[in-house]
């Protein structure tokens, strides 16, 4: 991670590049423009997510191909968005491509085990040494949801325990302090339970408890007091390097104090690795940190591009799913095709060699970033692992939610977002986000983000 600068922007040039870039951005797709005006008849807000609106129209894609992406005005653009990182194989690959057309031949569906969702389970197996027992699902929210009744049953309690500002799908219980404005959020210490939005019953927005990221010993005093109050968490499920405030790494020793004060309160540890679980290595954040949970889940860029998630835990964790207290089930979990499309996945791309790869690409690029903020003495610093990273507008280390909500500028991560959209590079909206790399990129395709980049400081600064 490059050292911050205490260079401010001339907030005026900020808003006068913004509105350049955005009417670039509204001439070059008149076409999205009409596909949204079509798809606003029909769809809720023109899109089939609240994660796609954008205003004043969101941006259509029409196909992809290794680490390229058109829109239906035919702009072509480097993917570093990759499906919010889910495409870390990169499009249409050869080999995904083949294993679901064989399947194809042999039926879809049956709502029945198949031998391919035996081998992904040995592959996820070797990879999360510890975690010997799995189950499927179809999205990584269905197995979050699975993962806490598991640790529920298995422990008689009720209270879940998470990160403040962290997102864990869009089931009732997760959906609690995540996204919220600063002065709602409570003290360090007494972090605030907040709903995320509407529809969620105030009685589960109480049973889920936040404490801060990076702070071990504010966790356990909070864990002591909800003891003492009859209500002991059943689990803590995180991210162990938290991915949506771009990305914020573990400080040195906090994952394995967490693994301790869990393991002494008897608190099962659910490491929520959707969007790091294949993507920063090869057993995800449990082995590139070296600790272990009770229990993983999964999705994004397990099913190369089909809807699959899975959990896995150690046999004591999974031993409710096991002996039938738990009912973890789902029409579509272990699907046929998404089983084929995860072996080959797991077998024939997520390899060694791309690993160094995409560690090499990673390097490269937070290397180019950093050389730019030194360069124009820009306020932020660019920080990755694995196939992740982001450039992080701040004057300070962003350490857990408090920080990026303090420091954090949000205008200078729109304006990046549309200098890249504006220059051939498609990255997920938004300032809590990052990019993603796919075993497809390569040295050219990092080249032009970091370009982009510096046109980006150059145009603020000069």
């Amino acid at each position: 991670m490059a050292g911050t600068t205490t260079a401010q922007i001339d907030r005026g040039r900020i808003q006068e590049l913004t509105q350049r870039e955005e009417r670039r951005l509204n001439e070059r797709t008149g076409r999205s423009k009409a596909m949204y005006d079509r798809a606003n008849r029909v769809l809720s807000g023109g899109v089939a997510s609240s994660y796609q609106v954008r205003d004043p129209w969101p941006i259509y894609l029409e196909r992809g191909e290794g680490p390229v992406v058109w829109d239906v005005d035919g702009n072509r653009m480097y993917d570093f968005h990759n499906g919010f990182g889910s495409m870390v194989q990169g499009h249409a690959h050869p080999a995904v491509g083949h294993a679901i057309a064989e399947r194809y031949k042999r039926g879809t569906h049956f709502a029945a085990p198949t031998e391919d969702a035996v081998v992904v389970a040995e592959e996820l197996t070797a990879r999360w040494r510890g975690l010997s027992r799995w189950r499927y699902t179809n999205s990584g929210s269905e197995a979050t949801m699975d993962a806490i009744r598991i640790a529920r049953a298995l422990t008689g309690r009720d209270t879940v325990m998470k990160i403040f500002g962290s997102y864990h799908g869009h089931h009732d219980t997760v959906m609690v302090s995540i996204g919220v404005a600063y002065d709602q959020i409570g003290d360090h210490e007494n972090l605030a339970s907040l709903p995320y939005g509407a529809g969620i019953p105030q009685a589960t927005v109480d049973m889920t408890v936040a404490v801060p990221f990076n702070d071990a010993g504010a966790m356990e005093r909070r864990i002591e007091r909800l003891d003492a109050e009859g209500r002991k968490p059943a689990c803590v499920i995180m991210e162990a390097a938290m991915m949506n405030l771009g990305v914020v790494l573990p400080e040195p020793g906090y994952l394995e104090a967490v693994r301790e004060i869990t393991t002494r309160h008897g608190i099962v540890l659910i490491f929520d690795e959707v969007k790091t679980g294949l993507t920063i290595a090869p057993g995800g954040a449990t082995e590139r940190f070296g600790v272990v949970p009770d229990m993983v889940t999964l999705a994004k860029a397990l099913g190369a591009g089909l809807p699959t998630g899975a959990i896995g835990g150690t046999e004591e964790a999974m031993s409710v799913v096991a002996d039938g207290s738990v009912y973890q089930v789902g029409t579509y979990n272990g699907n046929p095709l998404g089983m084929a499309a995860a072996r080959a996945n797991l077998q024939e791309i997520l390899t060694p060699e791309a690993y160094a790869k995409l560690d090499a690409l990673n390097e490269r690029i937070l290397r180019g970033c950093t050389e730019v903020i030194a360069r124009y003495d820009l306020p932020g610093y660019a920080v990755g692992v694995g196939s992740k990273g982001c450039v992080t507008f701040s004057p300070a280390k962003i350490v857990d939610y408090e920080t990026f909500k303090a420091n954090q500028d949000a205008e200078l991560a729109d304006l990046a977002w549309l200098f890249n959209m504006n220059r051939g590079i498609f990255m997920t909206p938004g300032r809590e986000e990052e990019w993603t790399l796919s075993v497809t990129h390569d040295e050219e395709a990092v080249d032009a983000y970091v370009a982009v980049f510096e046109e980006m400081a150059r145009d603020l600064t000069g």
